[in-house]
């Protein structure tokens, strides 16, 4: 049985559990998972068995308990350092990181404007400028990560990495709301979608009862 179990919410809706959980998957590591049904009475007891920040995903590994999704994701990088969860160039790796840190900490008017949700198609949506701000960043990000260190494969840095985990939650609200992309970020955003660890998310997610019940 495997060492490692994550501490999830719902996959229509967590983007927060999106992102450690396919990198575990698309790494190949194995681990169980451990579901909280979210917006109910006992969600926040529930996760206050696990953690003491109130907050989903959570990885416990041999009594250690790692919280933040970032922060999973170096800890699994550290503790599978042959699964290349990071660029193996130094230089890569630096930038990766950056680009990962700036998705944890920004992104605030999509993250409010587009909720994440794998399970429709909403386009036709309306979303504020400070959003379409933060989608023109992103795009950015997406062409110069690809045109630096892009030419392994079709993720942003070649090969899946965990910066691709990090951003994985976004993908699904560009395709869910029908965002105008450019050639380079469409192109990514099609590789991310059809990653098996993406697809098997989203059937995941259409297995589980809706939230509230």
């Amino acid at each position: 049985m495997s060492t490692l179990a994550l501490v999830i919410g719902n996959k229509a809706t967590s983007s927060w559990s999106l992102r450690p959980w396919i990198a575990l998957v698309a790494a190949g590591i194995p681990f169980r998972e451990i579901h909280v049904r979210l917006r109910r009475a006992d969600t926040a007891s529930q996760i206050a068995a696990f953690t003491s920040s109130g907050r989903i995903p959570v990885l416990l590994d041999q009594g250690a308990r790692v919280w933040e999704s970032y922060a999973i994701l170096e800890h699994l990088a550290d503790r599978f350092p042959d699964r290349g969860l990071w660029p193996a160039d130094p230089a890569a790796r630096a930038v990766a990181r950056s680009v990962a840190c700036e998705m944890h900490g920004g992104f605030a008017a999509l993250r409010r404007d587009l909720p994440m949700d794998v399970l429709n198609r909403l386009p036709g949506r309306r979303w504020s400028d400070a959003a379409q701000a933060d989608i023109d960043r992103i795009c950015a990000l997406c062409r110069e990560s690809r045109a630096q260190f892009g030419s392994a494969g079709p993720f942003l840095f070649g090969r899946f990495s965990n910066a691709d985990a990090m951003y994985a939650p976004v993908v699904t609200r560009f395709a869910t709301y029908g965002v105008p992309l450019g050639a380079v970020e469409r192109a990514y955003v099609e590789a991310m979608q059809a990653h098996p660890a993406m697809q098997r998310w989203i059937d995941e997610a259409k297995d589980e009862a809706p939230m509230g019940t």
